[in-house]
């Protein structure tokens, strides 16, 4: 009888036990489902109470980064930004997208940053950015609204403000900008 030298027929059969057996969702596919869920209740919401509830826990989770070095430049950021020191406020959130490029709410307060500075082309390509990571980003697609408002792309800011009432149906205010601009551009109300 041959002898199995450390197991390995044991091994092998192990080994094809794991393979058969269903993977567990990693940490990362189960913090995207439980997003999925938020973005499809908030879609549902029926009273501005619920639907702020839920975009306040959306937003909590598109902010934390899962790093203690992100979340340390994002919050000198804030407090450059409130001290309108735009200079310092994008340096910050340059090391921001650089250490997590994968971070949409890094790229999308980097946005922030270049419309209030004045920068709209980055301002947009950042938003871009924030959009491919997270499509459903609804303060990314009022702020993209905005800034073409500003350069009289209207009926175009109409179709953004409308994408964002359909992930968020509660932002009053856009929905009423968006009302008045469908109104000047076609002469509908949505």
């Amino acid at each position: 009888m041959p002898s199995d030298p450390g197991g390995i027929t044991a091994n092998k059969g192990d080994r094809a036990d794991r393979l058969d057996r269903p993977r567990a969702p990693s940490a990362d596919e189960r913090r995207a489902s439980r997003l999925d869920r938020m973005f499809d209740e908030l879609a549902r919401a029926t009273t501005k109470e619920r639907a702020d509830r839920i975009a306040g826990h959306i937003l909590r989770r598109m902010t934390a980064s899962g790093s203690d070095t992100v979340d340390l430049l994002m919050n000198r950021a804030a407090v450059a930004m409130r001290r309108k020191d735009y200079g310092l406020a994008l340096d910050l959130l340059d090391g921001v997208v650089r250490l997590k490029p994968d971070f949409a709410e890094g790229w999308n307060r980097r946005a922030t940053v270049n419309f209030l500075a004045g920068d709209y082309g980055r301002s947009i390509a950042d938003i871009e950015q924030t959009l491919k990571l997270e499509p459903r980003h609804w303060g990314a697609l009022v702020g993209l609204s905005v800034i073409m408002v500003s350069m009289d792309q209207k009926a175009a800011a109409v179709d953004v403000m409308t994408r964002a009432l359909e992930i968020h149906p509660f932002l009053e205010d856009t929905r009423d900008r968006r009302d008045r601009f469908k109104l000047e551009v076609d002469g509908s109300a949505a």
